[in-house]
């Protein structure tokens, strides 16, 4: 599909089932002067097709399409529009930027049931032929599950102000290739970036008018092409593939995330710019009682027909692309509940999962899923298929409501905090399936969380009534900004637990940029539009403790995995030890007392067998604002995190004259809002002799 060149000429394939004549414009090398319109001669089936001899790389291509305008039945056809090709590879944009005040809508705004009959080539999106007669190779570092740490970057706010980029390359995907960058990264030993969408986007109108942008990028008009504003060059592929090959040389995988759910052409009083023109009652979901609207599951006015052949098709081959032709490993798939909706309600059987659990390609890179959508039955967790990845909300409000205040068990607490049981053994699915995160782009940054209880989101013009208004957050006494050393001190001994539960857990973890840093956005919680020192990382205030103390969690998380990546059964091994074992402050085993009991936050794990077969491990939570001693197990015990420390480093360790008993610890002073992970020592090591 789309334009394939090869041996003297390019090949033009276009999916309309109900149009009557398709035509390919060809343009200037800058898509502003319309040369020449060619019908294209045949039709197979309903593909639209011919052969354009002596044509190459770089040539630039619109299509126009003839049909019905029929509103009512779901028809939008107008070929006084120029659409874009779904499946360009590179997208040419006259002016360098999309101008609103051209005449982009299909109807006519004084007269919705007429067509708009003004010509907009000049100022419309345009293809470019590209040459991908060879498909790159790439050396991935193909990180197990077991392994992986992802960290969800924006590739423009990251390096927007990071020192040691050049200048040039800031906020570019060269920019994220950079030495700086690529330094930092291996500091953190994160495994996989996480890219916020990367997919050629469209600013909404709405947005252009106030000054605006979609900075955040879910709202895609180039499925196969990269986002031309990140790129430091003209070439964006290039630079693209250029910064996945210096990644995946540094051991850093590639994720990105797309929006297959819905387009950049919004509702029925949206453009038409590519789907709608060319098959608009094949491309959407339409209600069967209103076809001149459109289903909304995502929330951004129209929802992608998944379930149809072709549209299926389109997804695939653009899954496909990025893995084969850009390098990427894996994708989180925004609102993806849509994808799975055939009749109306999800099915974890539907076609788009079959199509992905066959498929050769896709099959081997990582499949993670946000399960919730807005349409009928919208929240998911835990019902995708095996094999699939989903953010865990459940993890992230448990451990919010956990440390900073909420409504919450021990006993939910235990169960997020050990792969979220309920929501996927129950399903015969691995724990690490379960994407354990505390924030993500969306909503509060970690700072944030501590610092704001109420979100400050003027700035998005939107009268502070966008974004969640339930944050589970706390302010730690004094909203925003303050020199309080109280106050600044409990939002850093907050901050340091809720990483170290989301980086100790069993599951996945996943960082959001910046929270290593202490990055905030001024309690803005949906800075999906501000593309300026709200959302850009501020390297220069940059927390140099906190970013050691991440590396450290991570490291410990490499070498030991407190909690594995297989289910815990709760039974008692040869030694007469549990493979997971919860305790409380007495030493004595939780009863069901104290797991409903709602206002404890005292609770430990005793870990007998670690993911990384080591001796004993023992992870103490103290969410109270108050000191304790917890009482241990026996056994010789060696601190290998306090969370109370600025970088995490503890140096407490048994000693011969604590107890009667050689080296063997009756309690440690667990002191308030920390996190303290004890691993089971060899007798030379409580000692204080050197480790055989």
């Amino acid at each position: 599909m789309g334009a394939t060149a090869g041996a003297g000429g390019v090949n033009f394939a276009v999916f309309s089932a109900h149009a009557t004549r398709v035509e390919l414009c060809l343009f200037d090398e800058h898509g502003e002067q319309e040369l020449s319109r060619l019908a294209l001669p045949a039709r197979s089936g309903d593909v639209w097709h011919g052969h354009l001899s002596g044509a190459g790389p770089g040539l630039v291509y619109g299509l126009r399409a003839e049909g019905p305008w029929r509103p009512e039945q779901g028809h939008r056809f107008n070929p006084h529009k120029l659409l874009l090709d779904p499946w360009a590879r590179e997208i040419v944009v006259p002016a360098g930027s999309f101008d609103w005040r051209r005449p982009h809508q299909g109807a006519d705004a004084r007269h919705p049931a007429a067509r708009d009959e003004r010509d907009n080539a000049r100022w419309a999106h345009k293809a470019r032929v590209v040459d991908e007669a060879q498909t790159p190779t790439w050396q991935r570092p193909a990180r197990a599950l077991a392994d992986t740490v992802l960290y969800e970057v924006h590739v423009r706010s990251f390096t927007q102000r990071m020192p040691g980029v050049p200048e040039a390359e800031r906020g570019t995907y060269a920019g994220l290739a950079s030495d700086a960058a690529l330094a930092h990264l291996q500091r953190l030993g994160v495994t996989a970036v996480s890219l916020l969408p990367v997919h050629h986007k469209l600013d909404e109108q709405r947005l252009v008018a106030m000054g605006l942008v979609n900075h955040w990028g879910y709202n895609t008009l180039g499925f196969f092409a990269p986002e031309p504003r990140y790129a430091a060059t003209s070439r964006p592929r290039e630079e693209f593939r250029a910064m996945v090959r210096r990644l995946h040389a540094a051991g850093i995988e590639v994720v990105i995330d797309v929006v297959y759910n819905h387009t950049a052409e919004g509702d029925e009083h949206g453009p038409t710019l590519s789907w709608r023109g060319l098959d608009n009652a094949s491309w959407y979901r339409l209600p069967a009682g209103h076809r001149a609207g459109y289903e909304n599951w995502s929330g951004c006015g129209n929802t992608l027909a998944v379930l149809h052949p072709r549209v299926l098709q389109f997804v695939m081959d653009s899954l496909r692309h990025w893995v084969q032709r850009m390098g990427v490993d894996g994708f989180r798939f925004d609102l993806a509940p849509v994808l799975g909706r055939e009749a109306g309600a999800f099915e974890r059987s539907a076609a788009f999962f079959k199509a992905v659990a066959q498929d050769p390609v896709l099959q081997r890179v990582k499949m993670i899923a946000e399960p919730w959508d807005l349409g009928p039955g919208g929240y998911q967790v835990g019902q995708f298929p095996e094999g699939w990845l989903e953010w865990n909300d459940r993890f992230r409000d448990t451990a919010r409501a956990f440390w900073l205040g909420g409504d919450c068990t021990r006993g939910e607490f235990a169960l997020r905090l050990a792969g979220s049981a309920d929501l996927f053994h129950a399903r015969q699915r691995p724990p690490l399936e379960s994407v354990n995160y505390v924030v993500s782009h969306d909503g509060f940054s970690l700072a944030d969380l501590v610092s704001y209880d109420l979100r400050h989101n003027e700035a998005n013009g939107e009268a502070n009534l966008d974004g969640h208004g339930h944050n589970l957050s706390w302010n730690c006494g004094f909203e925003g900004p303050t020199t309080d050393p109280e106050v600044l001190a409990r939002r850093a001994r907050l901050q340091r637990a809720l990483l170290a539960v989301t980086l100790l857990a069993q599951g996945t973890p996943m960082l959001a940029a910046g929270c290593e840093i202490g990055h905030t956005q001024h309690g803005n919680n949906n800075p999906y539009c501000q593309d300026n020192a709200i959302t850009w990382l501020d390297w220069a205030r940059a927390d140099e403790d906190l970013i050691d103390y991440v590396a450290h969690l991570v490291a410990l998380r490499k070498r030991w995995l407190p909690l594995g990546p297989r289910w815990y059964t709760g039974l008692v091994d040869a030694r007469g030890r549990h493979d997971l074992a919860w305790i409380r402050r007495t030493g004595e085993a939780m009863t069901p007392e104290h797991w409903n009991n709602r206002t404890s936050r005292i609770l430990a794990a005793f870990v007998g067998a670690p993911g990384r077969g080591s001796g004993a491990l023992l992870l103490m939570m103290n969410g109270r604002d108050m000191d304790i001693d917890f009482t241990l197990p026996p056994g010789r015990w060696v601190a290998e995190l306090d969370s109370t420390h600025a970088r995490g480093r503890a140096t407490w360790r048994a000693e011969p004259t604590q107890v009667g008993g050689a080296g063997v610890a009756s309690t440690y002073p667990l002191r308030s809002r920390s996190v303290v992970l004890l691993r089971e020592a060899d007798p030379y090591e409580a000692d204080g002799g050197p480790r055989p």
